[in-house]
């Protein structure tokens, strides 16, 4: 009540239960009914009266339209049958402003209704009023009982001003891109959201999957209903939206003028009407601008971009090698992994491959308001997400938006996806390697498997914690001792990284040793070595990388075999030797020699390691303060439960941290917190309370032990630094010939 600054009488505390939640549901839900109603009239504040009455296509309307279409809503479906003492405010209303309801009566046509001259804006705004003051004495008035029914339709009527809210911004944006003086609606009006990161496509396995709206949470619309069951196969889906930048290499490489990206009916469309871009583009003097709620303004080639057809989405698409998501794909990706995903519901509404049609088991709502949403089901495509315009409460994955595949003023966008296919060496790995790990007796997984495009970048906001101090002394050590490295490089030597290579000390070799010609990363996450691939590349355009999806612990010959006559360095940082017992320390050194033998004689190899020291230091550097290892380490249930159909509830498992000093490493595991099965790849999986999942052992070194290791494997330390406390250490090594 404090929150909502209601006013109630004296005489509240003296009344029924019953009546005081009465008197609480009339005035929240009167507060919601003057606030949505107050929003369509503020929305009225910059324009002029001519403004609202001009219709630019057949598929807008009239501001003023839609001020007396909304309010005839709520006069026509509530007001009339409920309220006893109302008297309708104007007869010839009930023809000019009904939209499609053909069981309430003829209607003036749409693409007329620009020609409206009468009535005028005023007595527009007065009818609102009228309307308005009759609703709020049928919601106070005791004698009027709001049963479910009536309140029902005043929270569709609600729902449907907000949708006009945004069509009145869509249809305001299409009058002023039509005056030669480009006005703007509003200086500071809304804009695309720029993604915050790089692009990376997440894979999602396929099974059985729910989708559609659940029924538990507020106001949903009937065509977001029933909420049931749909085979959906294995795909990838993009974190962000196509941007503006991207679109326009799509048009500079000949998309509009090239018949193979088009399906038949688009390039219909491109011919008629001679699309070169999206609506509201203007080429100024060889530069593209944009019309926006802003006035004309620059394309801003970070942001999304607007205005595109189903065709033209779906062309860009197949010039891109992608496609669209479907309907189901794109609401399981973001029912079940929202946090991955960027631009979701506040820049473009995001075109998918589905026609808009029932879900499975739909009824239709009986009367005139069953008109709202099942006669369209038919010739359209579905859209997901929100765009700039959309009001929050209606930001949900189940939410359906429709347009028929020409139209374009809408503020919509795409979002790309693809096929998946689980049997590639690397996913089939991480399906075989998860499934026998969380049978062992002692369950246990990889922490090879940590490192998707989420984890990476989790990983990289653990790098900046207070607490964790093997990234920040390694670094500042590097820099001091890089030149000494970069002397032992050779000329067109070839730099091999463990892991995918975009960090700050891959570019801080690469700026040092100028003499490598070929930078080769390897890494198991597609995604992750994909963005490190195109980081380097774009910074260092002379030099060749090349990079190799697979697992560094299983190498092959052929990852190399395309440069093994050149000399060899190969970059190990970041520690993670440390995730491997002594014994797989050894094997992996062996392999790293065994692959560079081809010019053995002038191969290095650069390895990081961390040095053991005081319990308390290692154990808060594994378990900080803010929670992000914690966030870090949970993240392998939520890939399991993306990529691998798994049912891991986070919140039944609580990260855990310890040293053991006996065999000198750090441990992580995951502990569960509940008595339960847990099914992945529809094997069931019991935990009991207080097991643990083991994800990651990391081991600390000292300078004599991992030498010793080093020897064992064939190598020998050439030379090696050692950080301030607390300690890293860095080696040199060669092989022993």
């Amino acid at each position: 009540i404090m929150m909502l600054n209601l006013s109630l009488d004296s005489s509240f505390n003296e009344k029924s239960d019953s009546e005081k939640k009465r008197l609480l549901t009339t005035k929240i839900l009167i507060r919601s009914f003057q606030d949505v109603r107050n929003n369509s009239v503020d929305m009225t504040k910059p324009l002029s009266p001519e403004d609202q009455v001009v219709q630019p296509m057949a598929d807008a309307s009239p501001t003023k339209w839609h001020l007396a279409h909304t309010t005839w809503f709520f006069e026509t479906f509530i007001l009339m049958p409920n309220l006893k003492s109302y008297k309708v405010f104007d007869e010839n209303f009930v023809y000019l402003f009904n939209s499609y309801y053909e069981a309430v009566g003829k209607r003036h046509p749409r693409p007329s209704r620009g020609m409206l001259t009468r009535p005028s804006l005023q007595e527009v705004f007065s009818y609102r009023q009228y309307v308005d003051a009759s609703m709020i004495e049928l919601m106070t008035d005791s004698a009027n009982v709001i049963t479910k029914p009536i309140l029902e339709l005043i929270n569709l009527g609600l729902a449907h001003e907000e949708q006009h809210q945004e069509l009145m911004f869509m249809d305001i944006l299409n009058v002023f891109s039509m005056s030669p003086i480009k006005p703007a609606y509003c200086r500071n009006g809304p804009v695309a959201v720029k993604a915050l990161k790089n692009r990376s496509f997440y894979s999602f396995s396929g099974g059985v999957y729910e989708i559609g709206n659940p029924g538990t949470e507020g106001f949903s619309f009937d065509n977001e209903f029933p909420r049931h069951k749909t085979l959906i196969r294995p795909f990838k889906i993009s974190s962000t939206l196509v941007t503006n930048r991207e679109w326009l290499e799509f048009m500079n490489a000949g998309g509009y003028s090239t018949a193979k990206y088009w399906l038949s009916d688009g390039w219909a469309v491109v011919q008629e009407k001679n699309w070169q871009a999206p609506l509201y583009w203007e080429d100024c003097d060889g530069k593209w601008k944009t019309m926006t709620l802003r006035g004309l303004v620059p394309v801003a080639m970070d942001e999304p971009v607007l205005h595109i057809s189903f065709y033209e989405a779906t062309a860009y698409a197949a010039w891109a090698e992608k496609r669209l998501p479907t309907e189901a794909e794109w609401e399981h990706a973001m029912e079940s992994s929202i946090d991955l995903f960027e631009q979701v519901f506040d820049s473009a509404w995001q075109w998918t491959s589905s026609s808009y049609s029932p879900h499975p088991g739909y009824i239709c709502p009986e009367g005139a308001v069953g008109e709202y949403n099942a006669k369209f089901m038919s010739g359209q495509m579905v859209l997901k997400g929100g765009c700039l315009a959309t009001v929050q409460n209606h930001s949900r994955s189940s939410y359906r938006n429709f347009f028929y595949p020409h139209q374009r003023w809408m503020f919509s966008g795409l979002r790309l996806a693809e096929d998946y296919t689980l049997d590639t060496s690397g996913d089939e790995a991480f399906r075989i390697e998860v499934i026998a790990g969380l049978t062992a007796p002692r369950k246990k997984l990889s922490p090879k498997w940590f490192y998707d495009a989420k984890g990476s970048d989790i990983f990289e906001d653990i790098c900046s914690v207070p607490e964790y101090y093997p990234t920040r002394q390694e670094l500042a050590l590097f820099r001091n001792i890089v030149g000494d490295i970069s002397s032992r490089i050779g000329q067109d030597s070839v730099l091999i990284e463990l892991g995918s290579g975009a960090s700050v000390k891959t570019r801080i070799l690469l700026d040092a040793a100028p003499q490598i010609k070929v930078y080769k990363p390897i890494e198991i996450s597609a995604s992750a070595l994909d963005f490190a691939a195109a980081t380097i590349r774009q910074l260092y355009p002379n030099l060749t990388v090349d990079p190799v999806v697979g697992d560094f612990t299983n190498l092959k010959l052929t990852d190399f075999s395309s440069t093994t006559a050149s000399p060899q360095v190969c970059f190990f940082p970041g520690s993670t030797i440390g995730n491997f017992p002594p014994d797989e320390a050894i094997s992996l050194m062996i392999g790293v020699r065994k692959y560079l033998a081809a010019s053995l004689t002038n191969s290095l190899f650069i390895v990081g390691v961390d040095l053991a020291k005081d319990k308390a230091t290692l154990e808060a550097a594994y378990d900080d303060k803010q929670g992000v290892t914690a966030q870090f380490n949970k993240n392998i249930l939520t890939r399991i439960n993306r990529e691998l159909g798994g049912t891991f509830d986070l919140d039944n498992f609580a990260h855990r941290v310890q040293y053991n000093r006996l065999e000198g490493r750090v441990e992580m595991h995951l502990e569960c917190l509940v008595t339960h099965d847990v099914s992945v790849l529809d094997k069931k999986i019991h935990f009991v309370r207080e097991e643990t999942i083991h994800t990651e052992c990391s081991y600390k070194h000292t300078i004599d032990g991992f030498s010793s290791l080093a020897v064992q494997a064939g190598w020998k330390v050439d030379q090696h630094w050692v950080s301030p406390a607390p300690c890293f250490a860095i080696f040199l090594l060669s092989p022993l010939l």
